[in-house]
């Protein structure tokens, strides 16, 4: 029995080792696999739990990261990376309360590491900022709408401003064909055209349901790309390869467009910019990421603040409340930024009724739209995000049969070919960010659907390079600390 424990014991660190190993070549799955096999072994290691979360983490499986490192923490309340590793999932999932529990835990533990300290200070700097917002945020059925204040048409511009620029109220291809120079040589464009892209695709935006139907006529396509996460470089490449969006050329962007990605300005004001210019020929989805909280904590907010000015933050935010929730193509595919729902019998008249216009809320179906992901198990369970729910593929089959539909698309998971394909073929993620973060090593993807077939050709595509500004060059730099 002592030999058979210790060969367990003994095997489990190799795998320990081999999963370190995987995690510094950024193989963050392979990592978590090893880790698992180590823990099957030897469960009572608070260090492979601990390990396991940071892996998660990676995975943005905030909500796994949080168990694992809780469990590290039960093994050896005294071990200090548990609480850190629980206090960095806490913080990327913007709980910044908790995570400032955790970070005065490991100051206990170690009293005189330097680095703890500056972290905990850091952190407490944070949720007094966060404190203070709340205690002068006004309510939403108190707050005007910003748009309503901005006038593009009075803001001058300057006689040595040698950008793109739109005659009148008109936004033309030309306009935007220049645009897409300007910003690949780092020049911003002038902060009224900034403005009326933005004023002209609110109200396009806002005037459509929150669950959008959309025709493609037979012997047409439609292609639709999953999160872009503010890779403008990306983004110019997938038009490269399937051409400019319009009319004839209809495209549907499933959420995420920002953050994470240093260009996500230049990412948000093409789409929008081609919104105006082709209003049937660029469709836009809300994704988790179209939201305030996520922009305060992963880059956005301080990227508009930097190329642009700190009012145009909350005016994105309410353009990002216009955005639809979910889109059904020919009333055969569903296209959804997260997943599907914790209660089974919603209906597609029940999406179309969510009031969507305000910052997403932490249960309940737009909760669930936006952040939940498929299991390969069937049933539900919980999220590995800490937020929605996981579901399996007897959910989306009923869900399927519930609206008499034949397929889900659904982005918001980095895949190594940029797709994956689950629930017998009923349920496809796409994503179109390739090397996420300049890390993953990942292929991004977009689907081609002919009408009237409507069967997905997925295209992958390799990422390109881009100007030399790191990924979350803009986020919060608290949170960088823990990258």
């Amino acid at each position: 029995m002592g030999d058979s424990s210790n060969s367990n014991v003994q095997k489990a660190e190799e795998l320990k080792l081999r999963a370190n190993d995987a995690f510094k070549a950024n193989k963050f799955s392979q990592a978590v696999e090893l880790y698992d096999q180590a823990i099957d072994l030897n469960g009572s290691n608070a260090v492979y739990w601990a390990n396991r979360a940071f892996a998660h983490t990676k995975l943005e499986e905030y909500g796994s990261a949080v168990q694992d490192a809780t469990k590290a923490i039960e093994i050896d309340p005294k071990y200090s990376k548990g609480y850190y590793r629980r206090g960095a999932a806490y913080l990327a999932m913007g709980k910044f309360k908790e995570a400032l529990k955790d970070f005065q835990q490991v100051k206990r533990i170690c009293p005189n590491d330097p680095d703890a300290t500056r972290k905990l200070k850091e952190c407490e700097k944070a949720v007094q900022k966060i404190r203070f917002e709340e205690a002068i945020s006004v309510g939403d059925t108190e707050r005007r709408s910003i748009a309503d204040s901005f006038d593009y048409h009075i803001i001058e511009v300057e006689p040595q401003y040698t950008g793109a620029r739109i005659d009148g109220d008109t936004i033309t291809l030309d306009f935007v064909k220049q645009m897409l120079e300007d910003f690949k040589k780092q020049k911003c464009i002038h902060k009224r055209y900034a403005l009326q892209i933005v004023l002209q695709a609110r109200d396009l935006l806002r005037a459509v349901p929150s669950l959008v139907d959309v025709n493609v006529p037979n012997g047409c396509h439609f292609t639709v790309c999953g999160d872009v996460h503010g890779q403008y470089f990306d983004l110019l490449n997938i038009f490269e390869l399937n051409g400019l969006p319009s009319e004839d050329n209809p495209y549907l962007f499933n959420g995420d467009f920002v953050d994470r990605g240093s260009f996500s300005l230049e990412v948000i004001l093409t789409l929008f910019a081609f919104k105006c210019l082709y209003p049937t020929g660029m469709y836009l989805a809300r994704g988790n990421h179209e939201s305030k909280s996520m922009n305060k904590i992963y880059g956005f907010e301080g990227e508009v603040k930097s190329k642009l000015s700190d009012t145009f933050v909350e005016l994105f935010a309410e353009v990002f409340c216009c955005l639809p929730l979910a889109h059904v193509i020919n009333k055969k595919v569903f296209v959804v930024h997260g997943g599907l729902f914790s209660v089974d019998g919603v209906k597609l008249s029940d999406i179309k009724a969510i009031d969507r216009f305000c910052e997403p809320p932490e249960e309940g179906l737009m909760c669930e739209i936006l952040w939940s992901d498929p299991q390969p198990q069937p049933g539900r369970g919980p999220s590995k995000r800490g937020v929605g729910l996981s579901f399996g593929g007897d959910v989306t089959k009923r869900f399927l049969e519930d609206n008499n539909l034949g397929l889900v698309v659904r982005s918001h998971e980095v895949k190594d070919e940029g797709y994956e394909t689950m629930h017998d073929g009923k349920l496809i993620t796409v994503f179109s960010a390739p090397n996420y973060c300049d890390q993953m090593g990942n292929k991004g993807a977009f689907i081609r659907f002919n009408a009237p077939d409507l069967k997905p050709d997925i295209v992958s595509f390799s990422a390109v390079t881009h100007p030399d500004v790191k990924p979350m060059a803009y986020a919060n730099n608290f949170l960088r600390m823990f990258q």
